[in-house]
């Protein structure tokens, strides 16, 4: 049958060991309060005998089973029963007869969804507590249980029981459920509170750390600007000077050749200084005696002509000056040759 192989995740397996209870107290009239007292494999073979009547042979059931090897004696009839009816259900023995809950819990479980689907799982004709006394210690079993029993007269109020029973679990349950659902909520609501207090300090802080860093960053811009125009206006005067010096009238001269060596040196290194000095020395040096040879020039001309007309002034006053200027070239005298020039003139203008 389809219920032989129903799978793990089917219904059948999420019924309540209490709905269990019921269901075999009421069908055998039994007072079990635990899965575990089913473990003797007895109340098995009875639930199978009350939906297919005589097959199950009663009389070798033991109702008083407390050792494994009776158990076992149960579970096997009960295997023999299976395989009567063509029920593919192994009934693992050695777990069953250690009395687990959880085992015993599944193979009720799926005992009772195939007592379910047999005839609609109805027992109306059948009395347990007379087949019962054919099994071994079923007498014992039916006194026990005669105390509490639970007839046929008493299944409506039994059910009406049950029904206060699942709407009292229900309506607790629910009620749980709303309780928590609150207390989660509440505790989301705090959690979200004290996470939007930590964002808005943050927040602030953050805030403060970016005004400052834009300040810093306003005043390294204002910086970069001023030394961007500095060293614009000393690169411009720098490139005037170079263009000076490549005029054809002066790039011969020792000193724009020294010059041209500071401009152009790769490194500041003295060496580069030096060499420098050493090209211009040379005009150093020779200034003094330009100067001794321009006086010279002059006496010789004041000797030479003791006399000049008025009109005559200006054009020897022109050869001194051209004369000098061999001497010293375009760039001028110093105030020493200017000196000498002056008195030279006012001798001249004098004589």
């Amino acid at each position: 049958m389809a219920a032989a192989n129903i799978g793990m995740m089917d219904g059948a397996y999420f019924v309540g060991r209490n709905e269990i209870l019921s269901w075999i107290n009421s069908t055998l009239q039994l007072n079990l309060s635990k899965v575990e007292d089913a473990a003797a494999g007895a109340v098995q073979c009875q639930l199978i005998d009350a939906i297919h009547p005589g097959v199950v042979p009663m009389h070798k059931v033991n109702f008083e089973a407390k050792t494994e090897y009776d158990k076992i004696q149960n579970y096997k009839v009960l295997q023999d029963v299976f395989t009567k009816l063509r029920l593919e259900k192994h009934i693992e023995i050695n777990k069953l007869v250690k009395g687990r809950p959880l085992d015993n819990l599944e193979f009720l479980q799926w005992l009772k969804r195939y007592c379910d689907s047999v005839n609609g799982g109805i027992y109306d004709s059948y009395n347990p507590l007379e087949r019962r006394e054919l099994c071994k210690g079923g007498k014992e079993a039916n006194k026990r249980g005669t105390g509490k029993q639970i007839g046929a007269s008493s299944l409506p109020s039994m059910r009406r029981t049950d029904a206060a029973t699942s709407n009292f679990n229900v309506t607790s349950s629910s009620s749980y459920s709303a309780r928590r659902v609150d207390g989660i909520n509440s505790a989301s609501s705090l959690s979200g509170n004290k996470l939007t207090k930590q964002l808005s300090l943050s927040s602030s802080s953050n805030a403060s750390q970016i005004q400052a860093l834009n300040e810093q960053v306003a005043t390294l811009k204002l910086t970069v600007d001023n030394l961007e125009k500095e060293r614009d206006f000393y690169f411009g005067k720098l490139r005037d000077i170079e263009i000076l010096c490549h005029s054809p009238e002066l790039e011969k001269l020792p000193v724009v050749l020294a010059v041209q060596k500071i401009l152009y040196a790769a490194d500041n290194s003295p060496e580069v200084v030096e060499e420098a000095h050493a090209l211009a020395s040379p005009y150093v040096e020779g200034e003094g005696s330009s100067n001794a040879q321009v006086e010279d020039d002059l006496d010789a001309v004041e000797a030479s002509q003791p006399s000049h007309p008025s009109e005559d002034i200006e054009g020897v006053s022109i050869s001194l000056l051209s004369l000098q200027q061999q001497q010293r070239g375009v760039f001028g005298g110093s105030s020493i040759n200017g000196e000498i020039l002056q008195t030279s003139s006012m001798s001249v203008l004098a004589s």
